[in-house]
């Protein structure tokens, strides 16, 4: 059976055959970026256009349960799908962006995820996964924990490398500036 990983690598060879901008973020991103931890689904922004998603339900129908409408709905609506993959039902949610969004796929940058592969994997950078991940746990009730502690791990291992100013202009932008303030006063 295929690992996390494996079964992002085959979107994201999708999404790059396809020419269409994206980034992983989420718990991978976090987990590359701060203190790792197990996760079974994956975060995706891709920048899917209303004529792509005919092709792109075509080349993930095979390996992945994924509904043709909810595609071209999310597009539409600029909201997210998800991709089931068959044989290990992970789960990967693509997010279409939003302003933020948009934001992030200016930033991103590669990496290689699976050793002995060529395959480089564009990664959100360790801001915007502390941004998005703040956000994520606003919009949830403020309380999954476990979005803190990822955004925790973040600031811990990046420590001084961080861009606070782009940090703190986008979390005021995203309301989550007094989340930020919280995180980082924890930290020191």
């Amino acid at each position: 059976m295929k690992s996390l990983i494996e079964v992002l690598s085959s979107v994201v060879q999708v999404l790059d055959e396809s020419n269409i901008p994206y980034l992983v973020g989420g718990s991978v991103a976090s987990s590359l970026q701060g203190f790792p931890r197990l996760t079974n689904d994956a975060d995706i922004v891709a920048d899917i256009q209303l004529d792509q998603v005919s092709k792109l339900f075509a080349a993930f129908k095979d390996e992945f349960y994924v509904d043709e409408q909810a595609v071209r709905m999310a597009v539409l609506a600029r909201r997210s799908f998800n991709l089931i993959h068959y044989d290990s039902v992970f789960k990967i949610d693509v997010y279409i962006p939003d302003e933020f969004g948009q934001q992030q796929l200016k930033h991103r940058r590669p990496e290689t995820l699976l050793p002995d592969s060529q395959q480089e994997t564009y990664i959100s950078m360790p801001e915007d996964t502390i941004l998005a991940k703040l956000s994520w746990y606003r919009r949830g009730g403020e309380v999954s924990e476990r979005q803190l502690a990822d955004v925790a791990g973040i600031v811990k291992v990046q420590g001084q490398r961080l861009d606070l100013s782009y940090l703190r202009e986008w979390a005021d932008k995203l309301n989550v500036l007094d989340l930020l303030d919280k995180v980082l006063e924890e930290t020191r």
